[in-house]
């Protein structure tokens, strides 16, 4: 089967090589895991690998996070980042606090419009290429309605796709001890491809799993990739 799709390398260097050069161009990916696994780290390898080594603006899109703090975190962890920030190479976009706390049908239609317009914003003026929504949770949040959460996660990734076409990860966070893909169950079933993050006790301890539950479009057999997370790094595959 040949690959002849664009590809966007991820950064994660035999997670690249397992995927035939990264995710497919211009489509949507779920990071999924329970709190701590890794999800963040992921999605900012993504846009540093991309700004650093192939010159593509990024632009990353916090639903729950001060963007203070989440900068900071960053430097922390052994990321040089100010250089990117002032060359508009990364770019952040704090949303916490403009969601209500219930959507009706009339404001799913506005609430997909307003973020996607204002993405689509930022991603003309910075030339944006890759896009995170980190996490997807907030974006819905107060609503209950599993055909709802469907049809606006369904139009939020038709748009930014049709207006936008940045290489998209979203996150989602896994209920602890839950055996779902995702937060609402729906996730996965829109996005491209689906990685799941994990912390599983072993006799050694407790390691760090990846695994590629679903990747659209992409001959790739199931696989259990155990990684570690690298200050200054991310995340470093040790083992498949």
């Amino acid at each position: 089967m040949g690959i002849t799709r664009p590809r966007e390398p991820i950064g994660i260097e035999k997670l690249d090589q397992i995927l035939h050069g990264g995710f497919i161009r211009g489509k949507t990916y779920l990071i999924a895991g329970e709190t701590g696994t890794g999800k963040t780290i992921f999605a900012m390898q993504f846009l540093l690998h991309g700004a650093r080594m192939l010159d593509q603006p990024g632009l990353y899109v916090s639903g729950d996070e001060d963007i203070e703090s989440l900068i900071e975190g960053l430097r922390e962890f052994g990321w040089s980042i100010d250089e990117l920030i002032d060359r508009g190479k990364i770019n952040f976009l704090s949303l916490v606090s403009e969601f209500p706390d219930k959507f009706d049908s009339k404001a799913l239609r506005i609430g997909v419009k307003s973020l996607v317009e204002r993405i689509e914003r930022w991603s003309k003026e910075y030339g944006v290429k890759r896009l995170v929504l980190d996490p997807i949770a907030p974006f819905i949040i107060g609503e209950e309605r599993l055909n709802w959460i469907r049809e606006y996660v369904r139009r939020l990734i038709t748009e930014i796709e049709r207006r936008i076409g940045c290489t998209t990860i979203m996150t989602s966070e896994i209920p602890t001890g839950s055996n779902a893909l995702s937060r609402y169950g729906i996730e996965e079933f829109l996005a491209s491809g689906v990685i799941i993050l994990r912390i599983e006790k072993s006799i050694r301890g407790y390691r760090r799993v990846m695994v590629i539950r679903k990747m659209r479009w992409t001959p790739v057999k199931p696989v259990e990739l155990e990684f570690d997370i690298v200050p200054g790094k991310g995340i470093v595959i040790t083992e498949f």
